[in-house]
C-alpha cells in the first residue's frame, strides 16, 4: 500500500474487519429441570431462529412422601431418562440449588438434582447450570420476580394457552433462560 501511494497511484484504504456483537440464537431443543424430591419439573422446549419457542412436553415428577427417598431418586431418574432418550434433546439446563439453612434439606435436593444430571450424562447430553436469580433476570428482567410473575412470563414467552405447574413452569424458565445467555 506505501509503495503505491509513493509511486502516486491511487490506493483505496482496505475495509476494516468488522467484529459482529450479534449473538447467534440458539437452535435445538433444551430439556429444563427444576429438581426437587417431591416435586421434580421437567420441560422440553424447542427453539427454531425467527420462531416462538415452542413447549413439547412438559411434567411433574410426583412422588408420594411416604415412599423412601431410593425410590423418589429412581423415579426422577426414570422420568429425566424418558425426556433425553426419546428425543434430540440439545443441551439440559438445570436450576441450581439455592441457599438453604437446613443441612438436611440442601442434601436430599442434591441427591434429587444428582439422580437427574446422573441421568443426562449417561446419555452423553450437555449439562447447563443456572442460579434462581440469573433465571429470573433473564426471563422476566427483575431477579427478584414473584414465582406468579416468572410463570406468566413463561407462558406468554411460549404463547401457552393453559396454565402450568409450578414445578414445570420453573422449569421451562430455566430452558429459556439457557436459550436466551447461551453463547457458542
Amino acid at each position: 500500500m506505501w509503495k503505491a501511494k509513493l509511486e502516486g497511484r491511487a490506493v483505496r484504504p482496505a475495509a476494516p474487519a468488522i467484529l459482529s456483537l450479534q449473538r447467534v440464537p440458539f437452535a435445538g431443543r433444551i430439556l429444563g429441570i427444576d429438581p426437587s424430591l417431591r416435586g421434580t419439573g421437567l420441560a422440553l422446549i424447542e427453539f427454531v431462529p425467527g420462531r416462538q419457542p415452542l413447549l413439547l412436553r412438559c411434567r411433574t415428577v410426583h412422588v408420594a412422601s411416604r415412599l423412601p427417598m431410593a425410590q423418589a431418586l429412581a423415579e426422577i431418574h426414570l422420568a429425566v431418562t424418558e425426556f433425553v432418550a426419546g428425543t434430540d434433546v440439545r443441551h439440559v439446563a438445570l436450576e441450581q440449588t439455592i441457599y438453604v439453612q437446613n443441612f438436611q434439606t440442601a442434601q436430599i435436593l442434591g441427591a434429587a438434582r444428582g439422580a437427574a444430571i446422573a441421568a443426562v450424562a449417561l446419555h452423553a447430553r450437555p449439562i447447563f447450570e443456572y442460579a434462581p436469580l440469573r433465571v429470573k433476570q433473564a426471563v422476566v428482567g427483575a431477579g427478584r420476580a414473584s414465582k406468579e410473575q416468572m410463570a406468566r412470563t413463561v407462558m406468554s414467552l411460549l404463547g401457552h394457552g393453559r396454565q402450568l405447574a409450578a414445578d414445570e413452569a420453573d422449569a421451562a424458565g430455566v430452558a429459556l433462560c439457557h436459550a436466551f445467555t447461551w453463547r457458542e
